[in-house]
C-alpha cells in the first residue's frame, strides 16, 4: 500500500511554483483594492498629515515591489504580519478562525454524505421512476438556491420560527460548537448534495449493470449486503474527485455563510479585512485557502488510491 502513496512527495514539489504564484496573485489583487487601509483606519479623524504619518508606519509609502519581497521573507520566516484592523499577528488571528472553519466544512461534508447516499440510491435502483424523478427534482432545487438565501431562510424557519436553533455565534463549549454549527453545516451541505448525488447515481446505475453484480446476485446477494460490498464502493470512485473538486468551492461558499451565522471564522474575519483594506488579513486567509486546496487535492488523490488499487499515481510520476 505504501509504495502506491510515493506520488505525495512529488505533488507536495509541484505544489511549491503554485503556492509561489499564490502569494503573487494574492498581494497584487489585495493592492487593487481601492482606498487608503490608513484612511479607512482613521475614518473621520483623517487628515492629510495623520494618512501620511499612519502610510509610513504601515510601510504603505514604499514600492510596491519592495513590499512584496518584504511580504515574501515575513512567510519564510513563519511570519503574515500584523493585521492593520485587529493590531495583532495574522497567525494568531489564523489559529483561532482556522478550527471553526475546518468545523463548519467538516460537518458540511458529513451532512451532504448523510444526504446524498440514500438519496442517489433511491434513484439509482429504480431510473426513471417517481423516486428517480423526486430526487433529481430536489438537485435541481438544491443548485438553484444561493447559498446565502437558503441561509436566511433556514434561520427564519428553525432558528426564529421554530427556535430550534441559534440564530448566530458559535458558543463556549465543544457541544454548543457543534449545535451553533447545525444550520450553517446544513445549509452548505444541502447545495453540496446536487453534485454529489448526480455522480453517485448515474455511478450506481453503471456498476448496478455490472456483470460482477450480476454474479453477486447470482451467488445470493441482494439488499444492503450488496449495495454495501459492490455497488457502494465501486461506485464512490468517481465521486471521489467530485467531492475533492468541491470542497475547494465549499471554502469559498463557507466565506459568506460565516457571515450570515455570525461565526468567528475565516470568512468573518476576511469580510472585514476587505472593508477594511486589511492587507495583511487578506494575504494571510487567502494564501491558507489556497494552499487548502492544494492539500484537499492530494488527499483526493489518496483516497482515490485506496478505494481502486488499479490507480497508481506513483507510477504514473515515475515514468
Amino acid at each position: 500500500m505504501l509504495h502506491r502513496l510515493r506520488f505525495i512527495p512529488g505533488r507536495l514539489i509541484q505544489s511549491i511554483p503554485v503556492a509561489f504564484g499564490v502569494t503573487l496573485i494574492v498581494f497584487f489583487m489585495a493592492r487593487l483594492l481601492p482606498g487608503n487601509p490608513a484612511l479607512a483606519l482613521l475614518g473621520q479623524r483623517a487628515t492629510p498629515e495623520s494618512v501620511a504619518a499612519l502610510s509610513k508606519q504601515l510601510g504603505l509609502n514604499t514600492p510596491i515591489w519592495e513590499q512584496y519581497f518584504g511580504f515574501l521573507g515575513r512567510i519564510f520566516q513563519g511570519n503574515l504580519g500584523t493585521s492593520i484592523t485587529y493590531q495583532q499577528p495574522v497567525t494568531s488571528l489564523l489559529a483561532q478562525a482556522i478550527p471553526v472553519t475546518m468545523s463548519l466544512l467538516g460537518l458540511a461534508l458529513l451532512f451532504s454524505l448523510v444526504i446524498s447516499i440514500p438519496l442517489a440510491a433511491l434513484a439509482a435502483f429504480r431510473p426513471g421512476g417517481a423516486r428517480d424523478l423526486g430526487v433529481r427534482a430536489f438537485t435541481l432545487l438544491g443548485q438553484g438556491m444561493p447559498q446565502f438565501w437558503l441561509g436566511i431562510m433556514l434561520i427564519l424557519l428553525l432558528a426564529v420560527g421554530l427556535r430550534a436553533f441559534p440564530v448566530g455565534g458559535y458558543g463556549n463549549s465543544a457541544g454548543d460548537h457543534l449545535y451553533y454549527l447545525f444550520l450553517p453545516a446544513l445549509t452548505l451541505a444541502i447545495t453540496m448534495c446536487p453534485t454529489i448525488i448526480r455522480s453517485l447515481r448515474s455511478s450506481m446505475i453503471d456498476v448496478l449493470e455490472s456483470e460482477y453484480v450480476g454474479t453477486a446476485k447470482s451467488k445470493g446477494s441482494y439488499g444492503a449486503a450488496l449495495f454495501r460490498g459492490h455497488v457502494l464502493r465501486n461506485a464512490a470512485i468517481p465521486t471521489v474527485s467530485v467531492i475533492g473538486v468541491n470542497l475547494g468551492f465549499l471554502v469559498g461558499g463557507s466565506l459568506v455563510i460565516e457571515k450570515v451565522f455570525a461565526l468567528p471564522g475565516l470568512g468573518s474575519m476576511m469580510i472585514n479585512a476587505i472593508f477594511t483594506r486589511d492587507f495583511p488579513t487578506i494575504q494571510g486567509v487567502t494564501l491558507f485557502v489556497a494552499l487548502f486546496v492544494v492539500v484537499v487535492g492530494i488527499l483526493t488523490d489518496v483516497v482515490y488510491t485506496m478505494l481502486d488499487p488499479r490507480v497508481n499515481f506513483g507510477a504514473k510520476e515515475q515514468s
